[in-house]
């Protein structure tokens, strides 16, 4: 499994989670792939330990080569403090 990481700032409205609803303030965006080619992604609090999956964010990759650029791309989506 390989796992990527980022830190940022929720847009207003904040990211919705399958768990708990919206979420907001500075968070924490993982992306796990799984050796299947199946990617998951998270995001929890700065700091906290609990994660929450994004809800409509998960999806299988045809190459795991492109691991770094999805997790780029949900990064650049989901870090927007100015709205």
């Amino acid at each position: 499994m390989t796992t990527l990481s980022s830190l940022f700032a929720a847009a207003p409205g904040g990211v919705m989670t399958d768990e708990v609803g919206v979420i907001t303030g500075d968070l924490e965006l993982c992306t796990e792939l799984s050796d299947d080619g199946k990617l998951r992604a998270l995001v929890r609090y700065e700091g906290a330990e609990e994660w929450y999956a994004i809800t409509g964010a998960s999806c299988v990759l045809a190459d795991p080569r492109d691991h770094e650029q999805v997790h780029s791309l949900l990064h650049g989506l989901l870090h927007r403090p100015e709205g």
